[in-house]
């Protein structure tokens, strides 16, 4: 790969950032108005405020399917669990939580097992202090499982799932059947990680400390300012989506908690460097979005996996489930149906 794809422009930082920094300083400069002044001002902004706050509850998924939480690897770990057959693992990215997949899971569940978390750092797991290198992140799904009372798993991972779906089929490969990693891609293997790591606008503001309290308080706006930059299907998310994120990210911690996943990228680079002496075994799914990342997506994985299978998701950018759902949703069942 000798370019960077143009979804990946770093020109978008300035416009993010500002808009970000511009809702802050109005916030701000409420306190130097006078009463009626400010009273003027408020009625102005606290829709936005509570269009992001509001009281929500969380989404449900399909009738078969349940919420359930369980303490594993140090931490509460929530995911909803459903269907009938061999475990096949869901593993969520930034921007969205378990309830990415549920356009998926009516399908899914008449064939699997599935089981969807929601990754430590947002929603309703925990939000602790560290452990947000993948190869942790990783480890509490695979606690998960165990838990759960299963040995081995089929597994699909998006964007940060991606990276999680990855560091747990190296460190458990025997307990995995196959994988499939969708649309992202993983730190540290050149080089198309040194191409988009330094020109990725987000990569580096999310990585910031300062970040989550940024953002904090006005999640609405940043994810619906976010979704469509590295999207290519406008408005592909249902309003129940888009309140579900919102909601998912607006719970205390949920935005510093996710932006660790990008802080925690160097140690994700050194441990990867350790794990590709050791190439992946099972069965490889690198599904990509013809606008995003089916341009690299297949010849990065055979850098680190030996037996990878490439599907191209047609008129997608980088949200595929929502973008081109029944693609997805055939891509995955001919992957993983398939012996």
């Amino acid at each position: 790969m000798n370019t960077i794809h143009p979804l990946y422009a770093f020109t978008r930082t300035t416009r993010l950032v500002i808009r970000t920094m511009f809702v802050l300083l109005i916030a701000a400069m409420t306190s130097c108005t006078s009463p009626q002044e400010k009273k003027e001002t408020d009625s102005d902004t606290t829709s936005v405020i509570v269009q992001t706050t509001e009281a929500i509850e969380p989404a449900s998924p399909p009738a078969n399917f349940k919420h359930q939480t369980a303490h594993v690897n140090g931490v509460n770990i929530h995911y909803v669990i459903g269907g009938q057959g061999e475990p096949l693992v869901l593993v969520h990215g930034f921007g969205q939580n378990w309830y990415m997949w549920n356009r998926l899971l009516p399908e899914l569940s008449k064939h699997f097992t599935v089981i969807a978390p929601d990754l430590r750092g947002v929603g309703e797991s925990d939000k602790p202090a560290e452990g947000y290198d993948k190869k942790t992140m990783a480890t509490d799904i695979h606690e998960l499982v165990k838990t759960l009372g299963y040995k081995s798993i089929n597994l699909a991972g998006h964007d940060i799932g991606l990276m999680v779906a990855y560091a747990y089929a190296v460190q458990y490969g025997p307990e995995v059947k196959k994988v499939a990693l969708m649309d992202a891609l993983l730190p540290g293997i050149e080089p198309v990680w040194k191409q988009i790591s330094t020109t990725v606008w987000h990569f580096g503001f999310f990585a910031r400390p300062i970040a989550g309290d940024l953002v904090a308080g006005h999640e609405r706006e940043f994810l619906v300012d976010f979704w469509p930059q590295v999207g290519y299907v406008k408005n592909p998310f249902t309003k129940e989506e888009v309140d579900e994120f919102v909601r998912a990210y607006a719970t205390k911690g949920s935005t510093t908690g996710s932006f660790h996943w990008f802080g925690s990228f160097p140690q994700d680079v050194e441990d990867n460097h350790a794990f590709m002496k050791k190439k992946l075994q099972m069965p490889l799914l690198a599904m990509g979005g013809e606008h995003f990342s089916a341009p690299f997506l297949a010849d990065h994985s055979r850098l680190v996996a030996t037996n990878v299978t490439e599907t191209k998701i047609m008129g997608a950018g980088h949200w595929l489930v929502q973008e081109q759902t029944e693609q997805v949703q055939k891509g995955l069942l001919n992957f993983f149906l398939n012996k």
